[in-house]
Protein backbone atom coordinates (compact mmCIF):
# COMPACT_ATOMS: atom_id res chain seq x y z
CA UNK A 1 0.00 0.00 0.00
CA UNK A 2 1.20 3.73 -1.32
CA UNK A 3 1.37 6.36 1.11
CA UNK A 4 -1.70 7.78 -0.78
CA UNK A 5 -3.74 4.62 0.28
CA UNK A 6 -2.94 4.58 3.64
CA UNK A 7 -5.02 5.51 6.18
CA UNK A 8 -6.66 9.00 6.68
CA UNK A 9 -8.04 8.60 10.33
CA UNK A 10 -4.53 9.29 12.36
CA UNK A 11 -5.26 8.03 15.85
CA UNK A 12 -2.46 9.74 18.89
CA UNK A 13 -1.08 6.85 20.96
CA UNK A 14 -0.48 9.28 23.77
CA UNK A 15 3.62 9.43 22.23
CA UNK A 16 5.09 11.32 19.93
CA UNK A 17 4.08 8.75 17.37
CA UNK A 18 0.57 8.27 15.75
CA UNK A 19 -0.98 5.45 14.28
CA UNK A 20 -2.67 4.89 11.25
CA UNK A 21 -6.44 3.61 10.90
CA UNK A 22 -7.80 3.27 7.34
CA UNK A 23 -10.93 5.25 5.96
CA UNK A 24 -9.44 6.42 2.55
CA UNK A 25 -11.41 9.37 2.83
CA UNK A 26 -10.80 12.48 0.87
CA UNK A 27 -9.36 14.30 3.80
CA UNK A 28 -7.80 13.92 7.39
CA UNK A 29 -9.21 12.91 10.32
CA UNK A 30 -6.67 13.41 13.31
CA UNK A 31 -8.28 11.51 16.42
CA UNK A 32 -5.83 12.51 19.45
CA UNK A 33 -6.64 13.68 23.21
CA UNK A 34 -4.67 16.84 22.32
CA UNK A 35 -5.45 17.96 18.91
CA UNK A 36 -3.93 21.29 18.98
CA UNK A 37 -0.68 21.00 17.82
CA UNK A 38 -1.84 19.48 14.75
CA UNK A 39 -4.32 22.11 14.31
CA UNK A 40 -1.57 24.36 14.40
CA UNK A 41 0.23 22.53 12.33
CA UNK A 42 -2.32 22.42 8.96
CA UNK A 43 -2.84 26.22 9.06
CA UNK A 44 1.01 26.38 9.24
CA UNK A 45 1.24 24.51 6.22
CA UNK A 46 -1.80 25.85 4.28
CA UNK A 47 -0.42 29.38 5.17
CA UNK A 48 -3.93 31.14 4.04
CA UNK A 49 -5.85 33.61 5.87
CA UNK A 50 -8.32 32.40 7.64
CA UNK A 51 -11.32 32.43 10.08
CA UNK A 52 -11.45 31.14 13.49
CA UNK A 53 -15.64 30.22 14.27
CA UNK A 54 -16.38 28.79 17.62
CA UNK A 55 -19.20 27.86 19.74
CA UNK A 56 -19.56 30.97 22.28
CA UNK A 57 -20.01 28.73 24.88
CA UNK A 58 -16.52 29.45 27.20
CA UNK A 59 -14.52 26.24 27.02
CA UNK A 60 -14.73 25.91 23.00
CA UNK A 61 -14.39 29.93 22.82
CA UNK A 62 -11.34 29.37 25.24
CA UNK A 63 -9.70 26.70 23.08
CA UNK A 64 -10.54 28.70 19.23
CA UNK A 65 -8.65 31.21 20.24
CA UNK A 66 -5.53 29.29 20.76
CA UNK A 67 -5.49 29.05 17.33
CA UNK A 68 -5.33 33.01 16.28
CA UNK A 69 -1.47 32.79 17.22
CA UNK A 70 -0.84 31.52 13.46
CA UNK A 71 0.34 34.31 10.79
CA UNK A 72 -2.50 35.29 9.08
CA UNK A 73 -5.60 34.91 11.23
CA UNK A 74 -8.07 37.21 10.53
CA UNK A 75 -9.86 37.07 14.00
CA UNK A 76 -12.08 34.59 15.99
CA UNK A 77 -15.84 34.70 16.16
CA UNK A 78 -17.86 32.76 18.45
CA UNK A 79 -21.13 32.36 17.50
CA UNK A 80 -24.33 31.86 20.16
CA UNK A 81 -25.63 28.31 19.00
CA UNK A 82 -27.69 25.13 20.33
CA UNK A 83 -30.59 23.77 18.20
CA UNK A 84 -32.72 26.20 18.59
CA UNK A 85 -30.38 28.83 16.64
CA UNK A 86 -29.43 26.17 13.70
CA UNK A 87 -31.37 27.78 11.92
CA UNK A 88 -30.71 30.24 8.20
CA UNK A 89 -30.71 33.06 10.23
CA UNK A 90 -27.94 32.17 12.15
CA UNK A 91 -26.03 31.82 8.44
CA UNK A 92 -26.51 34.60 7.57
CA UNK A 93 -25.28 36.37 10.61
CA UNK A 94 -22.06 34.01 9.83
CA UNK A 95 -21.93 35.08 6.59
CA UNK A 96 -21.94 38.59 7.92
CA UNK A 97 -18.88 38.48 10.25
CA UNK A 98 -16.88 36.48 8.18
CA UNK A 99 -17.53 39.38 5.58
CA UNK A 100 -16.80 41.85 8.29
CA UNK A 101 -13.42 40.42 9.39
CA UNK A 102 -12.48 40.66 5.65
CA UNK A 103 -12.74 36.82 4.47
CA UNK A 104 -12.71 36.35 0.66
CA UNK A 105 -12.66 33.07 -1.72
CA UNK A 106 -8.89 32.45 -0.76
CA UNK A 107 -9.77 32.37 3.06
CA UNK A 108 -10.38 29.02 4.96
CA UNK A 109 -12.66 28.78 7.68
CA UNK A 110 -12.04 26.99 10.86
CA UNK A 111 -15.35 25.93 13.11
CA UNK A 112 -14.56 24.93 16.73
CA UNK A 113 -17.45 23.42 18.30
CA UNK A 114 -20.05 20.03 18.51
CA UNK A 115 -22.27 18.69 16.31
CA UNK A 116 -24.63 22.05 16.11
CA UNK A 117 -21.24 24.04 14.57
CA UNK A 118 -19.96 21.43 12.46
CA UNK A 119 -23.46 21.29 10.52
CA UNK A 120 -24.20 25.05 10.42
CA UNK A 121 -20.12 26.17 10.13
CA UNK A 122 -20.24 24.07 7.07
CA UNK A 123 -23.30 25.18 5.84
CA UNK A 124 -22.32 28.68 6.17
CA UNK A 125 -18.82 28.44 4.58
CA UNK A 126 -19.91 26.10 1.86
CA UNK A 127 -22.31 29.03 0.53
CA UNK A 128 -20.17 32.01 1.81
CA UNK A 129 -18.97 33.32 -2.09
CA UNK A 130 -20.32 30.29 -3.29
CA UNK A 131 -18.22 28.28 -1.49
CA UNK A 132 -14.79 28.51 0.70
CA UNK A 133 -12.75 25.70 2.41
CA UNK A 134 -13.59 24.65 5.65
CA UNK A 135 -11.71 22.85 8.47
CA UNK A 136 -13.54 21.25 11.96
CA UNK A 137 -11.61 21.11 15.18
CA UNK A 138 -14.92 18.33 17.20
CA UNK A 139 -14.96 19.35 20.77
CA UNK A 140 -18.11 16.68 21.64
CA UNK A 141 -18.79 13.59 21.15
CA UNK A 142 -21.40 14.22 18.71
CA UNK A 143 -18.88 15.76 15.90
CA UNK A 144 -16.43 13.45 16.94
CA UNK A 145 -18.00 9.98 15.70
CA UNK A 146 -21.18 11.52 13.95
CA UNK A 147 -21.40 15.19 12.43
CA UNK A 148 -18.19 16.42 12.08
CA UNK A 149 -17.86 13.39 9.48
CA UNK A 150 -19.05 12.89 6.21
CA UNK A 151 -19.42 16.19 4.81
CA UNK A 152 -22.77 16.57 5.25
CA UNK A 153 -23.87 20.43 6.29
CA UNK A 154 -27.31 22.02 7.28
CA UNK A 155 -29.72 23.71 9.15
CA UNK A 156 -33.53 23.29 10.62
CA UNK A 157 -36.10 24.38 8.93
CA UNK A 158 -39.28 25.49 10.94
CA UNK A 159 -40.97 22.74 9.86
CA UNK A 160 -38.04 19.92 10.57
CA UNK A 161 -34.54 19.04 11.44
CA UNK A 162 -31.81 18.91 8.43
CA UNK A 163 -34.02 20.17 5.47
CA UNK A 164 -31.71 22.62 4.17
CA UNK A 165 -28.07 21.81 3.44
CA UNK A 166 -25.11 20.36 1.54
CA UNK A 167 -22.80 17.45 0.97
CA UNK A 168 -19.61 19.16 1.02
CA UNK A 169 -16.40 17.76 2.21
CA UNK A 170 -14.03 19.97 4.56
CA UNK A 171 -10.33 19.92 3.98
CA UNK A 172 -9.55 18.21 7.45
CA UNK A 173 -11.46 17.09 10.54
CA UNK A 174 -9.88 17.28 13.98
CA UNK A 175 -11.27 15.13 17.16
CA UNK A 176 -9.90 17.02 20.42
CA UNK A 177 -10.63 14.03 22.66
CA UNK A 178 -9.39 16.32 25.78
CA UNK A 179 -12.23 18.13 25.34
CA UNK A 180 -14.74 15.11 26.75
CA UNK A 181 -13.03 15.43 29.99
CA UNK A 182 -14.60 18.75 30.28
CA UNK A 183 -18.73 17.81 29.10
CA UNK A 184 -20.81 17.88 31.28
CA UNK A 185 -22.61 14.13 31.93
CA UNK A 186 -25.92 14.79 29.81
CA UNK A 187 -23.45 15.84 26.78
CA UNK A 188 -21.65 12.99 26.67
CA UNK A 189 -24.54 10.68 26.78
CA UNK A 190 -25.54 13.32 23.56
CA UNK A 191 -22.23 11.26 21.56
CA UNK A 192 -22.70 7.46 23.51
CA UNK A 193 -26.14 7.61 21.52
CA UNK A 194 -24.52 7.83 18.11
CA UNK A 195 -21.79 5.18 19.41
CA UNK A 196 -24.30 2.82 20.57
CA UNK A 197 -25.87 3.45 17.24
CA UNK A 198 -22.77 2.75 15.21
CA UNK A 199 -21.78 -0.50 17.56
CA UNK A 200 -25.58 -2.04 16.58
CA UNK A 201 -24.72 -1.77 13.05
CA UNK A 202 -20.84 -2.56 13.00
CA UNK A 203 -21.95 -5.58 15.16
CA UNK A 204 -20.46 -7.71 17.75
CA UNK A 205 -16.78 -6.65 18.17
CA UNK A 206 -17.70 -2.85 18.71
CA UNK A 207 -21.29 -4.03 20.42
CA UNK A 208 -19.54 -5.78 23.01
CA UNK A 209 -16.70 -3.44 23.88
CA UNK A 210 -19.46 -1.02 24.56
CA UNK A 211 -21.43 -3.30 26.78
CA UNK A 212 -18.44 -4.55 28.34
CA UNK A 213 -17.65 -0.51 29.43
CA UNK A 214 -21.21 0.18 29.99
CA UNK A 215 -21.08 -0.60 34.05
CA UNK A 216 -18.08 1.34 34.61
CA UNK A 217 -17.48 5.42 34.83
CA UNK A 218 -16.84 7.72 32.05
CA UNK A 219 -12.99 8.33 33.23
CA UNK A 220 -11.92 4.98 32.67
CA UNK A 221 -13.28 4.25 29.32
CA UNK A 222 -10.22 4.43 26.05
CA UNK A 223 -12.15 7.26 24.50
CA UNK A 224 -9.53 8.00 21.69
CA UNK A 225 -10.18 4.28 21.44
CA UNK A 226 -13.68 4.60 20.93
CA UNK A 227 -14.09 7.72 18.35
CA UNK A 228 -11.91 6.05 15.88
CA UNK A 229 -13.90 2.88 15.88
CA UNK A 230 -17.35 4.71 15.50
CA UNK A 231 -15.25 6.73 12.89
CA UNK A 232 -14.10 3.81 10.79
CA UNK A 233 -17.92 2.77 11.23
CA UNK A 234 -19.17 5.94 9.57
CA UNK A 235 -16.15 6.35 6.66
CA UNK A 236 -17.02 2.44 5.53
CA UNK A 237 -20.64 3.49 4.65
CA UNK A 238 -20.02 7.12 3.70
CA UNK A 239 -17.39 5.60 0.98
CA UNK A 240 -19.97 3.22 -0.14
CA UNK A 241 -22.76 5.97 -0.59
CA UNK A 242 -21.67 9.71 -0.22
CA UNK A 243 -24.58 11.52 -0.82
CA UNK A 244 -27.21 9.08 0.81
CA UNK A 245 -28.65 7.68 -2.01
CA UNK A 246 -28.82 4.23 -0.54
CA UNK A 247 -26.62 2.28 2.22
CA UNK A 248 -25.90 6.09 4.02
CA UNK A 249 -29.24 5.74 5.72
CA UNK A 250 -27.99 2.71 7.66
CA UNK A 251 -26.46 5.80 9.29
CA UNK A 252 -29.79 6.88 10.24
CA UNK A 253 -31.08 3.90 12.59
CA UNK A 254 -33.50 5.30 15.05
CA UNK A 255 -33.32 8.74 13.21
CA UNK A 256 -36.64 9.00 12.03
CA UNK A 257 -37.76 8.67 15.87
CA UNK A 258 -35.24 10.86 17.17
CA UNK A 259 -36.24 13.92 15.05
CA UNK A 260 -39.52 13.54 14.86
CA UNK A 261 -39.48 13.91 18.74
CA UNK A 262 -37.15 16.73 18.77
CA UNK A 263 -39.40 18.99 16.22
CA UNK A 264 -42.60 18.01 18.06
CA UNK A 265 -41.04 18.62 21.13
CA UNK A 266 -39.52 22.13 20.10
CA UNK A 267 -36.27 20.74 20.54
CA UNK A 268 -36.92 20.34 24.09
CA UNK A 269 -35.66 16.94 23.73
CA UNK A 270 -32.21 16.92 22.36
CA UNK A 271 -30.77 14.90 19.90
CA UNK A 272 -29.08 12.40 21.82
CA UNK A 273 -31.53 11.58 24.21
CA UNK A 274 -34.14 11.38 21.00
CA UNK A 275 -31.50 8.55 19.19
CA UNK A 276 -31.50 6.89 22.07
CA UNK A 277 -35.04 7.02 22.55
CA UNK A 278 -34.90 6.19 18.82
CA UNK A 279 -32.97 3.21 18.93
CA UNK A 280 -35.54 2.09 21.26
CA UNK A 281 -38.51 2.41 18.56
CA UNK A 282 -36.63 1.13 15.84
CA UNK A 283 -36.30 -2.29 17.51
CA UNK A 284 -39.76 -2.02 18.95
CA UNK A 285 -41.01 -1.46 14.75
CA UNK A 286 -37.78 -4.12 13.73
CA UNK A 287 -39.81 -6.77 16.51
CA UNK A 288 -43.19 -6.03 15.53
CA UNK A 289 -42.54 -6.45 11.70
CA UNK A 290 -40.61 -9.94 12.78
CA UNK A 291 -37.12 -8.95 12.02
CA UNK A 292 -35.29 -8.21 15.40
CA UNK A 293 -35.40 -10.58 18.55
CA UNK A 294 -36.85 -9.83 21.91
CA UNK A 295 -33.44 -11.41 23.33
CA UNK A 296 -31.38 -8.54 21.32
CA UNK A 297 -33.79 -5.71 21.53
CA UNK A 298 -33.48 -6.37 25.48
CA UNK A 299 -30.00 -6.69 24.90
CA UNK A 300 -29.13 -2.85 23.53
CA UNK A 301 -31.87 -1.44 26.08
CA UNK A 302 -29.84 -2.66 28.98
CA UNK A 303 -26.85 -1.57 28.11
CA UNK A 304 -28.11 1.96 27.54
CA UNK A 305 -30.00 2.09 30.44
CA UNK A 306 -26.36 1.11 32.14
CA UNK A 307 -25.29 4.19 30.16
CA UNK A 308 -28.21 6.74 31.49
CA UNK A 309 -29.65 6.98 28.60
CA UNK A 310 -33.68 7.93 28.86
CA UNK A 311 -35.35 5.36 27.18
CA UNK A 312 -39.12 6.49 27.31
CA UNK A 313 -41.08 9.55 26.18
CA UNK A 314 -43.68 12.50 26.96
CA UNK A 315 -43.80 14.18 23.38
CA UNK A 316 -47.79 13.10 22.22
CA UNK A 317 -47.48 10.41 19.75
CA UNK A 318 -49.90 11.85 17.49
CA UNK A 319 -47.31 15.22 17.28
CA UNK A 320 -44.26 12.69 17.28
CA UNK A 321 -46.35 11.05 13.97
CA UNK A 322 -46.90 14.04 12.08
CA UNK A 323 -43.58 15.26 12.51
CA UNK A 324 -42.17 12.31 10.72
CA UNK A 325 -43.95 13.83 7.62
CA UNK A 326 -40.92 15.79 6.89
CA UNK A 327 -38.38 12.93 7.26
CA UNK A 328 -35.66 12.80 4.84
CA UNK A 329 -36.13 9.65 3.70
CA UNK A 330 -39.70 9.23 2.95
CA UNK A 331 -40.48 8.87 -0.47
CA UNK A 332 -43.63 8.97 -2.92
CA UNK A 333 -45.42 10.02 0.09
CA UNK A 334 -44.43 7.11 2.52
CA UNK A 335 -42.36 6.86 5.55
CA UNK A 336 -39.29 4.77 5.25
CA UNK A 337 -37.66 3.13 8.70
CA UNK A 338 -33.74 1.74 9.02
CA UNK A 339 -34.50 -1.19 11.22
CA UNK A 340 -31.98 -4.00 13.05
CA UNK A 341 -32.46 -7.41 11.70
CA UNK A 342 -29.09 -8.36 14.61
CA UNK A 343 -26.99 -6.51 16.62
CA UNK A 344 -24.56 -6.20 13.02
CA UNK A 345 -27.19 -6.37 10.60
CA UNK A 346 -29.29 -3.60 10.14
CA UNK A 347 -31.56 -3.13 6.80
CA UNK A 348 -32.67 0.25 5.31
CA UNK A 349 -35.85 1.59 3.36
CA UNK A 350 -38.68 -0.29 5.13
CA UNK A 351 -41.55 0.85 5.00
CA UNK A 352 -44.35 -0.44 7.76
CA UNK A 353 -47.56 0.51 8.15
CA UNK A 354 -48.81 3.43 9.75
CA UNK A 355 -50.97 2.16 12.67
CA UNK A 356 -47.44 -0.20 13.43
CA UNK A 357 -45.50 2.68 13.76
CA UNK A 358 -48.50 4.90 15.85
CA UNK A 359 -48.30 1.58 17.97
CA UNK A 360 -44.90 2.10 18.82
CA UNK A 361 -44.96 5.81 19.26
CA UNK A 362 -47.74 5.03 21.97
CA UNK A 363 -45.06 2.56 23.32
CA UNK A 364 -42.51 5.10 23.95
CA UNK A 365 -44.85 6.91 26.56
CA UNK A 366 -44.56 3.46 29.04
CA UNK A 367 -41.08 2.05 30.69
CA UNK A 368 -39.24 0.38 28.82
CA UNK A 369 -39.55 -3.37 28.52
CA UNK A 370 -37.93 -5.60 31.35
CA UNK A 371 -35.25 -3.00 31.97
CA UNK A 372 -34.20 -1.62 35.14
Amino acid sequence: MDAQEEDRVLIDDGDDETTVVNTDLAYPVTIAEDARPHVLAMLRERAQPFVVLADAQSDVAALAVQFARVEGCLGVRAVRLGEARKRLATVERVHELLLAAGADRGTLVLGVGGGVASDLFGFAAATYMRGVPYAHVATSLVAMVDAAIGGKTGVDLRVGKNLAGLFVDPVAVFAHVGALQTLPFRHLREGLAEVVKASVIEGEELFEAIESLSPHPFWRWPWTAIVAAAVKVKTMIVLDDRTEHGMRELLNLGHTFAHALESASGYRVSHGVGVAIGLRGAGLLAMRTNRFSEREHLRVLATMALLGMPLQTRVDPAAAFAAMQSDKKRRNGRLRFVLPRAIGDVEYGVEVPERTVRAVLAHLHESPESVG
